[in-house]
């Protein structure tokens, strides 16, 4: 019944933005903290941001401080990836997770949902 859907990811340059989004259940969105993994081509998922069930506090992958920002729409039940500045070393399938409890971390066995992911590439 839980469900994860991530769209606005897409084909751009180098130094454009996007901002991808998960749709999640009222359930899991308003209890569980949430996540965004990053899955390159033959390679496991490696984290990249989360936050906490009440937004704060939230935690980056050192490659994407300074330049993605997680939030979180409780109205909407959306959880967002802003992505600024982008890379080609940002190119990757991004996969937004739900945490077994209200706090996030950056382990994969935290997370117990998983949505099937949206497709960013950036090409230089």
């Amino acid at each position: 019944q839980v469900q994860l859907v991530e769209s606005g990811g897409g084909l751009v340059q180098a130094g454009d933005s996007l901002s991808p989004a998960c749709t999640a259940s009222r359930r899991i969105f308003t209890n569980n903290g949430m996540a965004w993994f990053l899955q390159a081509p033959g390679k496991e998922r490696e984290f990249v941001a989360s936050i906490d069930c009440r937004n704060t506090p939230t935690d980056y992958a050192d490659s994407v401080k300074g330049r993605f920002t997680i939030s979180r729409n409780s109205a909407k039940t959306i959880l967002y990836l802003q992505m600024n500045n982008l890379t080609p070393n940002d190119t990757a399938v991004y996969r937004c997770a739900a945490a077994r409890g209200a706090v996030a971390g950056r382990r994969l066995d935290q997370y117990q949902y998983w949505g099937q992911g949206t497709q960013v590439t950036v090409s230089s």
